[in-house]
């Protein structure tokens, strides 16, 4: 009898050691492992797109952009092939080509701007024709881009009563030149000096530039030039 119960006991031992063992064993037991592929067809139609990019511009918003915007919407050059050729050596004609908007008339009324200018106090018509000999000589000096030379020049009064005079420029005087007050009372002789100022704005024109001033007394029927050079530098 003890040796039965002696087996049965073993045997009872041996089998919780397995129960306990098994697990580990069929962790480490190699698993079946079933490789899968995918086969991809390149080249095939059906997955590859032939002939490229089939996207194209829309034509009608495209366009030349070569005239510029500052000519007006209506506005037809109608070039020809040789005009400009030759540029300055053209032969000097004139209305060659198209004109710009606006110039279509430029040259037939453009105002021609430089001269004398007449003041609006002296008499329409009055003339100021210089002596073949002046009663005095102005020298000035002016920087071309500077400010502009002023002289102060002094006329004692020559007639024997009160007169009216009118000053201004010969009209083929450089038109730097000016004179204020273009118009006054002149005092009878032996009595206050009358006083012009006398201005050359070169405007940045060098050179020796010349002018003749002329005094009018219309009343005395008699006249005062002066000869004036100014010097541009």
């Amino acid at each position: 009898f003890f040796l039965i119960l002696t087996l049965s006991s073993t045997m009872k031992f041996a089998i919780a050691i397995l129960s306990l063992v098994a697990p580990s064993v069929v962790a480490f037991a190699p698993s079946a492992f079933v490789r899968t592929s995918t086969a991809l067809a390149i080249g095939k139609e059906g997955n590859v797109e032939f002939g490229g990019n089939t996207w194209k511009p829309d034509s009608e918003k495209m366009g030349s952009t070569d005239t510029g915007d500052y000519f007006p919407d209506d506005y037809d050059a109608d070039i020809a092939f040789g005009d400009g050729m030759m540029g300055s050596q053209s032969g000097g004609r004139q209305n060659d080509g198209p004109a710009l908007p606006g110039m279509e008339n430029l040259g037939e009324d453009a105002i021609m701007m430089g001269g004398i200018e007449v003041n609006e106090n002296i008499p329409e018509g009055m003339e100021f024709i210089p002596s073949s000999v002046p009663d005095g000589e102005i020298a000035m000096q002016v920087a071309a881009s500077g400010k502009a030379a002023v002289f102060e020049l002094d006329v004692k009064p020559v007639c024997m009563t009160f007169e009216d005079f009118y000053v201004s420029f010969s009209t083929d005087s450089h038109q730097s030149f000016s004179v204020t007050p273009s118009a006054g009372r002149m005092d009878r002789r032996g009595g206050e000096i009358t006083y012009l100022t006398v201005v050359c704005d070169p405007r940045g024109q060098a050179g020796t530039f010349t002018g003749d001033l002329v005094i009018n007394l219309p009343e005395d029927n008699s006249k005062m030039c002066y000869k004036v050079t100014a010097t541009s530098f």
